[in-house]
């Protein structure tokens, strides 16, 4: 019979977020993972000079005994390369079983529930992230009590980008687009006469000097009207702009594609993010692919209807809304599950709520108002209003050339009310505005 156990991870020698990829992968044979937690780094506790360590829980379910249990742990840990040194010393990877269902047990190789859990800031942060409610079978409180009585703020969540680790909170991140196609609405597209390689690396160049924190690289416009692009011509489009890229700018690089085998190859490539606008529901593949090449997964809300969809019904909803932001938040929560069905850790999972797609100028202005309760899901948010229609309409119809003020009110709009990253095509002038809108209301996060 499966129990449900609760296991965390920690690592601070190495790559501390492969080791906790690899942990996580090592379980499959013995322990089918429902969910992790976000990834929290955390200074050391007990033995203070070493570096900090990353941290994390999973929620499991196993047909084995916890000495049973207990024994795979450890041989996983010295299969990941664990290597054994002084008490609460550095460590490649620890893996400690926490709670084994609502188990008590004592023996002299394994106490359950853990005996110091109740002490541990960066084993309670996760807990909280996957069962605030879950009760201590001993204490005989729940996890939140017990958070409660460390009287500690949270440590800062994060997520490793290629070779980078993301702090969230601190700042708000800047994503420059790099449209290589020839019919972008907003008139940036980069597809046409010349080497669109060499004119995406000198735009990524200056993106990079402005301070642009990832680059995002499409192919396939999905303005509305958009004409259907063939996979081979997206692939055309799409690939060697990445090589490009990969190789002469020091950014970590997105793939904007809706579809499966685009974002194959262009992680062959380099890329190390997938930007889906569909959000699993045309290419659930995504989030084998995310899971696999262990990348960030942004999954936007999306209403509208691809060319491709009429088979499709579940992604035929239109675009009546009686609550936007609440069926925003909703619908963002099912994609979610999809990708956690699919075996992508939380701490890769980004919502968008998919400003520009299916929605009223007067459902945008409601949405954005109301961003702080989509961000209530729980999951860092990016947003994309850069240059689109409904900013031009909100200005008595401006052209897409005269909206950069409409866009930078957007953004700051959006940071304020909890974006994480904005999507943007005038990176500098964008940068500028947020650094500001960061200094008044992340106070402390900013120097």
């Amino acid at each position: 019979m499966e129990q449900t156990v609760y296991l965390a991870l920690g690592s601070n020698v190495g790559d501390r977020a492969a080791n906790l990829h690899a942990a996580l992968e090592s379980l499959a044979p013995f322990a089918q993972v429902d969910e992790s937690s976000f990834l929290y780094e955390t200074d050391p506790a007990y033995v203070t000079d070493q570096p900090p360590f990353l941290n994390a829980v999973c929620r499991a379910r196993t047909a084995l005994l916890p000495a049973e249990l207990l024994a795979v742990l450890k041989d996983a840990e010295m299969a990941l390369g664990r290597v054994k040194s002084f008490r609460f010393g550095p460590r490649s990877i620890d893996i400690d079983l926490l709670f084994y269902a609502d188990a008590i047990l004592e023996t002299e190789a394994l106490i359950v529930p853990h005996p110091r859990l109740h002490e541990r800031a960066f084993v309670l942060a996760p807990l909280l992230d996957l069962d605030p409610a879950l009760r201590h079978p001993v204490l005989g409180v729940s996890v939140t009590d017990l958070w409660q009585r460390l009287h500690t703020p949270l440590p800062p969540r994060v997520m490793p980008v290629g070779d980078r680790l993301w702090r969230w909170g601190e700042r708000t991140f800047v994503m420059g687009i790099v449209n290589v196609t020839p019919d972008s609405f907003s008139g940036d597209g980069l597809l046409g006469a010349g080497d669109s390689a060499a004119r995406a690396v000198a735009q990524a160049r200056r993106m990079a000097e402005e301070g642009a924190d990832v680059l995002d690289v499409g192919g396939y416009s999905t303005r509305p009207g958009h004409q259907h692009v063939p996979l081979e011509e997206e692939l055309r489009r799409v690939i060697h702009v990445i090589r490009a890229l990969r190789a002469d700018v020091k950014l970590p690089i997105s793939v904007d594609t809706f579809r499966a085998e685009v974002a194959a190859a262009a992680l062959e490539a380099g890329a190390r993010w997938i930007n889906d606008v569909w959000g699993l529901r045309l290419a659930p593949q995504m989030g084998e692919l995310a899971r696999r090449y262990r990348t960030p997964l942004v999954l936007m809300h999306n209403r509208t209807i691809p060319d491709q969809a009429d088979r499709l019904p579940h992604l035929q909803r239109g675009a009546v809304y009686t609550d936007v932001a609440g069926e925003v938040r909703g619908e963002l929560g099912e994609v979610m599950e999809l990708a956690r069905a699919a075996g992508v850790p939380r701490w890769l999972r980004i919502g968008d709520p998919g400003l520009g797609f299916g929605k009223s100028p007067a459902q945008h202005a409601e949405l954005i108002d109301r961003l702080a309760e989509v961000k209530t899901l729980g999951y860092p948010l990016l947003c994309g209003a850069s240059r689109k229609g409904f900013i031009g309409k909100w200005g008595g119809g401006l052209p897409v050339e005269e909206r950069l003020p409409g866009c930078l009110a957007v953004a700051v709009l959006a940071a304020g009310r909890g974006a994480d990253i904005v999507r943007v095509h005038d990176v500098a002038e964008s940068v500028q505005a947020l650094r500001v809108t960061d200094a008044i209301i992340r106070r402390g996060g900013v120097g």
